[in-house]
């Protein structure tokens, strides 16, 4: 006979199980979403190698957003007068650190201009530089959306600038990023998103067993 004393067997708890089981299956999911982003992202760096190999000329995206098509393609601009300065911390072609010179340029009576990296210099004076033909690289421009900003739907887009090739008289050439540096650590946040998952997993079957234990 059952002691009518013994305490009532305890049962797995429904609730938190399902609320853990929910919360792996997200951990899941968001590891094989940067998985397939790794791989649009490694598709994404040889696109820009193409583009790097190019020596043709194509039209400056003056208007935002900039499509990945012209990212590390040669082009030209007519910079009629630079009406604001924006210098940034750089390196020149021969790894010395400085401030790059960006050129905010007006281009005709309208529109939104062009974002023009003139050179290197050794402090935040601006250049005696008054405008002209300018050519170059284009790359992302310095003032990229940030994830949550994309996440929140708040980013504008992103401008395009141009990298000159040609140095304004008295600054060193900039150096021109790199395709092969382009960011790819989709890889390393995928295994944490699946070893998050494993060890909710792990942490909740002992904390269980544990409370089942008579």
């Amino acid at each position: 006979m059952t002691d009518p004393a013994a305490p009532p067997p305890r049962r797995w708890p429904l609730i938190p199980t399902i609320v853990v089981i929910i919360a792996v299956v997200v951990m899941i999911a968001l590891g094989v979403w940067q998985l397939q982003r790794k791989n649009e992202k490694e598709a994404l760096v040889a696109l820009y190698q193409r583009n790097m190999a190019m020596s043709s000329l194509v039209t400056y995206p003056e208007m935002p957003p900039v499509a990945e098509a012209f990212l590390f393609r040669k082009s030209s601009v007519v910079c009629l007068e630079p009406v604001r300065w924006d210098p940034r911390s750089g390196t020149d072609q021969k790894g010395k650190a400085g401030f790059r010179m960006i050129a905010d340029c007006r281009t005709g009576a309208e529109g939104p201009g062009v974002l023009v990296d003139v050179g290197i210099s050794d402090d935040f004076t601006p250049p005696k530089w008054t405008g002209g033909i300018v050519r170059g690289t284009i790359v992302p421009g310095p003032d990229q959306p940030t994830v949550m900003e994309r996440v929140a739907g708040q980013d504008m887009p992103a401008r395009a600038m141009l990298i000159a090739d040609t140095p304004a008289a008295g600054l060193r050439a900039s150096a021109v990023p790199s395709a092969d540096n382009t960011p790819n650590n989709h890889l390393a946040y995928a295994v944490q998103w699946f070893l998050f998952a494993a060890a909710a997993l792990l942490i909740y079957f002992l904390a269980v067993r544990r409370r089942l234990r008579p």
